[in-house]
């Protein structure tokens, strides 16, 4: 209420607000996603690679293990953002059925505030560990690679996600999922 009585507007309509998390979700598959999936390209062709010159040279990839770990960074922790914003992750919804969506709502929110929290947390302990191997100097054995630029996007990654579900405790999740309540259902209940 406004000091005259009258009802204050939402600040952002709901027109606003699907726009602004299909430009999120566009920023999210352009940046993680696509890193995500440039890395998996990429082991691909360095197994490819690995393989052929084993198999007829008999000579790998030097460093191809220390390669591939690090492209395996990149596509697990890459693809962590993607993952909660489509909600395709692990749930355990056996008492969902059992549930008002009213209930449900309410549970997702709290299960996104959760998440978000733990990924804040790991990702504030990502950012920790990062520092010490910057200031060791930490590398990979046989490439010498330095560890701590791969740690920064580990804990890069991590925040992101934390922001996502950090996001979804206060938006209703974009991406229709059987785990949560209708996006119709939801609003038309606040109203």
């Amino acid at each position: 209420m406004s000091a005259g009585g009258a009802h204050c507007p939402p600040a952002f309509s709901h027109q606003d607000i699907t726009i602004m998390l299909k430009t999120l979700e566009r920023m999210l598959r352009w940046s993680a996603g696509l890193m995500a999936a440039m890395a998996l390209f990429a082991i691909m062709w360095l197994t490819l690679v690995d393989v052929t010159g084993r198999r007829f040279f008999n000579n790998s990839v030097p460093g191809g293990l220390e390669i591939t770990e690090i492209l395996m960074v990149i596509v697990i922790f890459g693809a962590l953002p993607m993952v909660s914003w489509r909600s395709e992750h692990v749930v355990f919804d056996s008492l969902d059925a059992f549930l008002p969506e009213w209930v449900r709502a309410i549970q997702a929110r709290l299960v996104n505030l959760v998440c978000a929290a733990v990924f804040g947390f790991l990702a504030y302990l990502m950012t920790t560990r990062a520092e010490r191997f910057a200031e060791y100097g930490d590398t990979t054995v046989h490439l010498q690679l330095a560890i701590a630029p791969v740690a920064w996007l580990m804990a890069l990654f991590l925040f992101i996600t934390a922001l996502v579900h950090l996001l979804f405790v206060f938006v209703v999740v974009p991406v229709s999922s059987p785990h949560h309540p209708d996006p119709a259902v939801v609003e038309g209940s606040s109203t």
